[in-house]
């Protein structure tokens, strides 16, 4: 079944658009990105695809594990599958987002399930995004990059309230 799920993936051409992912990649700082499914075969092959495209990798084979790294690392995005032993997906991210030390890490889901509720469902506990399986090489490098750059903005508007406070003599 993990290689249907990803049979699009790995089986086609590098495009000029996957190339420029790469570069862009090369020039800044790796990115991590934690990985959490139980499936071998699919950590393997996200593991894969987003190495040859420059960003750091960690993978956990439960939710449980999952949340471990998460705490330890600090990993800059994490894909969830929702489906697995202990604790699930959904589970994994309610945890995580209660957390102080974690409840800023974006979250995109991956779940097997395109039903509109579940895709909702995720969305109130809070995760960042949603990729449906079988997963598309396109689809995955930009809903990552999407939920990347939004956070990476979230922390540059932060950044500038902060300095405005600190410029204006209401806050001395």
């Amino acid at each position: 079944m993990a290689s249907l799920v990803f049979k699009s993936l790995f089986n086609r051409t590098t495009t000029t658009k996957d190339r420029r992912t790469r570069l862009r990649a090369s020039n800044k700082v790796s990115e991590t990105i934690l990985i959490v499914d139980d499936s071998r075969t699919v950590v393997h092959m996200l593991k894969t695809a987003l190495t040859q495209a420059g960003y750091t990798t960690l993978a956990a084979a439960d939710g449980e594990r999952g949340i471990q790294l998460a705490r330890s690392h600090r990993p800059d995005l994490i894909l969830m599958d929702v489906i697995m032993p202990g604790i699930n997906g959904f589970q994994a991210t309610r945890i995580l987002r209660k957390d102080v030390i974690t409840q800023e890490i974006p979250i995109i889901i991956i779940s097997g399930s395109e039903q509109a509720t579940e895709q909702v469902w995720v969305m109130r506990l809070g995760a960042n995004g949603f990729i449906p399986k079988p997963i598309e090489r396109g689809s995955l490098f930009v809903k990552v990059e999407q939920v990347l750059k939004e956070r990476e903005l979230a922390k540059l508007n932060e950044l500038a309230v902060g300095a405005n406070k600190l410029s204006d003599p209401l806050y001395d």
